[in-house]
């Protein structure tokens, strides 16, 4: 297992602990993590759709991403970083929970996927330089100590006229009754303190954050759960779960 230090201003020690709790979890498609099982079905296609509309490629292809270089930051035991790879991605994934990847890699293996699993931070890897057509920023915003410092070395990780998804949860009062006391309390959708609501950003917060990198929204989509029937879809609404697409301008000739 490759393993870099994880010292980092940005990662918070108690958000490390608590996933190190859950990682034998994340392949358990009805255990506490369902719901990222379902997001997981839902982000793919999004992701997958939007990534072939702008770089002209086929969606329905057997391998509709193959050529493109793949980072997956905080991608945890590898849900999102494995579908990647079946669309023929070539998949970095990175995670500061050294469990989280161990339970990656043995997954993928098991899989006969080949996918680069790293214990690393995003600022370890933009201090290398390291740069990637596309970079997945998908529930990791809202877990970091320092948004600002995390978002930077994210930004600096996609290369000139490559693409970045931001997937997060809103801040407003809906987002702390739906997110929080409904998902964690009520309905149970999700292990108790899995979130904190003063950490969600807003759209408005996260688009000023991705321009500071030279980034710009082109696509952005809400993300709807009812959680009797454990269904989720896309929503033009933005008020509580969101995901956004940035593409980094081009060098100057």
């Amino acid at each position: 297992m490759r393993q870099e230090s994880v010292n980092d201003a940005t990662v918070d020690p108690a958000e490390v602990d608590r996933y190190r709790r859950l990682a034998d979890m994340w392949w358990q498609e009805d255990g506490k993590l369902w719901p990222l099982h379902v997001l997981n079905q839902l982000r793919t296609t999004w992701i997958r759709d939007q990534l072939c509309r702008a770089l002209d490629q086929d969606a329905t292809a057997e391998q509709p991403l193959q050529g493109l270089r793949v980072l997956d930051i905080g991608c945890g035991g590898g849900l999102l970083s494995e579908s990647m790879a079946r669309m023929g991605a070539t998949v970095h994934g990175v995670d500061v929970v050294d469990t989280n990847i161990m339970v990656a890699q043995g997954h993928a293996r098991e899989q006969g996927l080949s996918i680069d699993y790293q214990v690393a931070t995003a600022e370890a890897l933009a201090t290398r330089s390291e740069q990637y057509d596309v970079v997945l920023n998908m529930e990791v915003v809202e877990h970091v100590a320092d948004l600002s410092a995390f978002m930077q070395a994210v930004n600096a990780l996609v290369r000139p006229g490559g693409y970045t998804f931001v997937a997060t949860i809103n801040r407003n009062m809906i987002s702390f009754v739906v997110a929080i006391v409904g998902a964690e309390y009520l309905f149970r959708l999700l292990p108790r303190g899995t979130h904190q609501w003063r950490r969600f950003p807003t759209p408005a917060e996260l688009t000023a954050l991705l321009q500071e990198g030279r980034l710009a929204v082109v696509e952005r989509t809400g993300v709807k759960v009812n959680p009797l029937n454990r269904r989720m879809w896309l929503s033009p609404s933005l008020s509580v779960n969101y995901m956004l697409m940035a593409r980094r301008e081009e060098k100057a000739k």
